[in-house]
């Protein structure tokens, strides 16, 4: 049991009191409370306060100590994101925390893969920057480790597959893998990006999650192949999309997706005004209860096609307007959740009429920046809004919530989150996808200075 320190008879509160304190902190700040006295310090570690973290670990600069390592085990951090790593650092990292669940491998190299084997609870795998062969990535692995991955992301890796079959034989490996982050090179083995979506999830019975990047992918056949079984896919993610690489009739094989998001090509603003395959898909999603459009055509021509089941939407476009707001209100009268970057053109209006476009809201994201004050301060009419997401920071913005607050009695639930806080297991090509989403509990670099001292 832990004992107050005498200097502090006048503050004598339980322990889990401070606890429950301390977990509205946010992490500097509980990192600035930690180093002001011993008997905080080893509250502040309780693995309570630090579910979900993710510490970030550049060994460039020398090796961690021993007192580094054992903060880390009591906050049982299970997520790690690594940089500069030599073998001595694997093998340290691989002893002092052995019950890690997810490594992210920045600028990983080919040694560094192979060290993986000494992590046998690891679930998540993210490789990033370095082209690696297939046998530094999949071979180097037993596969009864493969078959423990449920998440995998690869960003900038060169795979030399020789056809589509050594592709599917050699995924197949991830019997449990639940999510794929494919944003590599090397697959202009197969005839289209559609080829490649089949094959993916037919060696992949589990696979819910999708992200493939098309950069490197050539455009589409003329027929569009079917499935030959059941899918378990329900969110996909369209990196780069073009419609000159994808078909219309591409979403026909994929009736049960429920979450669609789809960064556009920005370099295709010519290829928007003649085509719009968005419209065609939104029509054969007839489940789609979540959309996110990144860049691409104007709303007004898919607006009126979005699917009255979709209940969160995202929409990161320019000039959106005041009648395509209108024609997307009339489509989705159920909608819950809203994210528009940047805010409507005729922002005021928009901001005002929310409660009668969009009466069933519950929460909004928005860069403030976008909209004036009193048109924010408008929000607090909406009766059915729980959650303000505020996704940029500004020192008078403190200000401008407790307004909000004032006015909502305290309802409504206000949280601020620089963009610069994201997902550390998600690559930068969906970084803006996952300011639409839930984001990742990070501990900043910047750790071991705080009491922490390195060797």
């Amino acid at each position: 049991m832990l004992k107050f320190p005498a200097s502090m008879n006048s503050l004598q509160l339980p322990a889990e009191v401070w606890t429950h304190i301390f977990a509205f902190l946010s992490t500097t700040d509980k990192l600035s409370v930690r180093a002001s006295c011993v008997f905080f310090r080893k509250l502040v570690d309780r693995g309570c306060l630090w579910k979900n973290s993710t510490v970030f670990l550049d060994f460039k600069s020398g090796r961690y100590n021993t007192r580094f390592w054992s903060s880390l085990r009591r906050r049982k951090v299970s997520s790690v994101v690594v940089s500069s790593v030599k073998q001595r650092d694997w093998r340290q990292l691989a002893v002092c925390l052995p019950a890690l669940t997810t490594i992210v491998m920045d600028r990983a190299c080919q040694s560094c893969i192979m060290h993986l084997k000494d992590f046998h609870h690891l679930k998540r795998l993210s490789v990033r920057s370095r082209p690696c062969d297939r046998s530094t990535v999949f071979q180097s692995l037993p596969v009864s480790q493969l078959n423990k991955l449920t998440h995998l992301s690869m960003c900038g890796v060169t795979f030399p597959f020789k056809s589509p079959v050594e592709f599917q034989s050699t995924f197949s490996q991830f019997a449990h893998l639940t999510s794929l982050s494919n944003h590599c090179t090397g697959l202009q083995i197969f005839k289209d990006a559609e080829s490649i979506i089949h094959c993916t999830v037919s060696c992949l019975p589990q696979l819910e999650h999708l992200s493939l990047c098309l950069l490197s992918v050539h455009g589409p056949s003329d027929g569009v192949d079917q499935l030959h079984s059941k899918t378990a896919l329900s969110s996909l993610e369209l990196v780069n999309c073009s419609d000159v690489l994808l078909t219309e009739d591409m979403m026909k094989t994929l009736p049960g997706l429920r979450n669609l998001t789809v960064f556009y090509n920005r370099s295709d603003k010519m290829q928007w005004k003649q085509s719009c395959h968005l419209q065609t898909w939104l029509c054969d999603l007839s489940n789609l209860s979540s959309l996110v459009v990144v860049n691409g055509p104007h709303v007004k021509k898919y607006g009126a096609f979005i699917p009255a089941t979709v209940t969160t939407l995202g929409l990161y476009v320019c000039g959106l307007s005041s009648e395509e707001m209108n024609a997307v209100a009339l489509q989705v009268p159920n909608l819950l959740h809203l994210h528009m970057v940047p805010w409507p053109s005729v922002c005021g209006a928009q901001t005002t009429d929310l409660s009668q476009l969009f009466p069933k809201l519950r929460s909004v994201k928005i860069y403030h920046l976008h909209v004036p004050e009193k048109f924010l301060l408008k929000l607090s009419e909406m009766k059915n809004l729980e959650h303000l997401e505020i996704l940029d920071d500004h020192p008078d913005l403190s200000k401008l919530v407790i307004k909000l607050k004032m006015l909502t009695n305290h309802r409504l639930r206000i949280t601020i989150r620089p963009s610069s806080l994201r997902d550390a297991f998600l690559c930068s090509c969906s970084e803006k996808v996952e300011q639409f989403g839930q984001p990742m509990n990070v501990i900043g670099k910047g750790i071991h200075t705080l009491g922490l001292e390195r060797m």
